[in-house]
């Protein structure tokens, strides 16, 4: 089976199987029907692509309703730390992190529900992830909380004095003074 539980109900690991040959490999990214025969029924209606270099720190972000969306993230080149915080107000796991590496070599993907903030550091030289989302980007329902959230104790395996922040991100509340009304 291609789909492993991580603890948090609805955040799920995507391995899909891999056929290789002497010319290469082949995987199917995104099938539909496999994830549908798991109760992941979704459309997709956005993909983003974005490329970074060593250090970058980018999240914690999400949508507030009605403009939430569920991800579905891999990595096209390069290894990024895949980090989630559940901000669902009265799941078991609000407040915990799962992070996850995510590249290129070992081809998985994070499933991202609704309801989670979501960020990632860069670990390799550069990094370009794609991710689907299965509702538009509204830039007035952005939320965020801050990278560095002491209650939340993420290590992004990034050293500080090699963190590459924008300003946006530094400035972000931390999770008891976000904005939030996922329950």
């Amino acid at each position: 089976m291609p789909f492993f539980e991580t603890g948090f109900e609805g955040l799920v690991v995507y391995e899909p199987r891999v056929f290789h040959d002497d010319r290469g490999y082949f995987f199917e990214s995104y099938n539909q029907k496999v994830f549908e025969a798991e109760g992941f029924e979704r459309t997709w209606v956005q993909d983003n692509q974005a490329r970074s270099t060593y250090g970058v720190i980018r999240g914690l972000h999400f949508q507030h309703e009605p403009y939430a969306q569920t991800k579905l993230i891999r990595s096209l080149e390069g290894t990024i730390l895949d980090v989630v915080v559940d901000i669902r107000k009265g799941s078991p796991t609000y407040g915990k992190v799962f992070a996850i590496e995510l590249s290129a070599a070992n081809k998985r993907q994070l499933l991202v529900p609704r309801g989670f903030a979501h960020g990632y550091s860069v670990l390799s030289e550069t990094a370009e992830i794609l991710y689907k989302c299965d509702n538009f980007y509204n830039k007035a329902a952005e939320g965020g909380i801050r990278y560095d959230d002491p209650s939340l104790n993420i290590d992004w395996k990034i050293p500080a004095e090699h963190a590459v922040l924008s300003t946006k991100d530094v400035e972000l509340p931390v999770l008891a003074e976000a904005e939030n009304h996922f329950a």
